[in-house]
């Protein structure tokens, strides 16, 4: 009977210095792509990119001519991907970590991609975590967008006034608006939402209100005291944002006293939610 004989295996660290010289290094590369909005050139090898990643395989197949443009994605980002591909391992930080993983989710990185995600966590700060939660619903990520908002919970202040905030998509920001536990006044609340829907009026030419509509069912109008309700109502005419229906549900919950008057109007209140002398009479119980 043959000897089916034993792997024995050589140092791996060697090997891994070894490979990661090889990235974008244009000795003996046949292959160049220009990459991202800067067009810087970066070379690779077709052979290893092929036989690591079933996309690289689709998009150098027989007869594909060099260079190959990728403009959508961040040259840094693009070198990262190389660097896992060619040596199993990658220094990641945290001012393009979210763009490597998206990168690893649309080539189909599955490894690269949980230790991205890995690393958002341990990185996780007031300025990283709405960019993260955009990422995270776009790509469908559903543990990551977990992790976002109940930091956005712990940390809603600091979070509303972030760049990444007013950047976030509707889809995006309805989670957050959903949320009973906000540490934030609903006066606040109400205020960084007309703050995102002016970004979004000025990024998409269209009227804040039209901007808004898809969120402002959110805010918890009756939470307000009558005169806070009373200067969101003026405010409210000279710059449209909130359904007029909407400010009279509001209403109807002060004048009833009950906060089951109008069932579209949530009356919940949030972690944040400042005591009002009217809550007594919404039978608001925080869970």
């Amino acid at each position: 009977m043959e000897n089916p004989g034993l792997v024995v295996r050589g140092q791996a660290a060697p090997f891994s210095t070894a490979l990661r010289s090889l990235v974008n290094n244009p000795q003996y590369s046949d292959i160049c792509f220009v990459v991202g909005q800067e067009r810087q050139e970066v070379f690779a090898h077709r052979c290893l990119l092929a036989c690591r990643c079933n996309f690289f395989q689709r998009l150098l197949g027989p007869g594909v001519p060099s260079p190959v443009v990728l403009s959508t994605v961040p040259a840094e980002a693009f070198l990262a991907v190389l660097e896992f591909l060619y040596t199993n391992s990658v220094k990641l930080h945290q001012h393009s970590v979210l763009e490597v993983l998206t990168t690893a989710v649309e080539y189909g990185l599955e490894e690269l991609r949980e230790l991205c995600l890995e690393f958002v966590v341990k990185v996780l700060d007031v300025e990283l975590v709405c960019e993260a939660l955009q990422v995270a619903v776009t790509f469908g990520l559903g543990s990551l967008q977990e992790r976002c908002i109940a930091f956005i919970e712990a940390h809603s202040q600091e979070a509303l006034r972030t760049r990444g905030f007013l950047e976030l998509s509707a889809t995006a920001l309805l989670p957050v608006l959903r949320s009973d536990k906000l540490c934030v006044d609903e006066t606040e609340l109400v205020q960084a939402a007309r703050n995102w829907a002016r970004v979004g009026a000025a990024v998409l030419e269209q009227p804040v209100a039209e901007v808004a509509a898809p969120v402002v069912r959110e805010l918890r109008l009756a939470l307000l005291a009558p005169a806070e309700l009373s200067a969101l109502e003026e405010q409210n005419r000279r710059e449209p944002l909130i359904p007029v229906e909407q400010i009279v549900e509001a209403w109807k919950c002060h004048a009833l006293r009950r906060g089951d008057a109008a069932r579209s109007a949530p009356c919940r209140r949030r972690r944040g939610t400042r005591p009002r002398d009217h809550h007594r009479f919404l039978d608001l119980r925080f869970k």
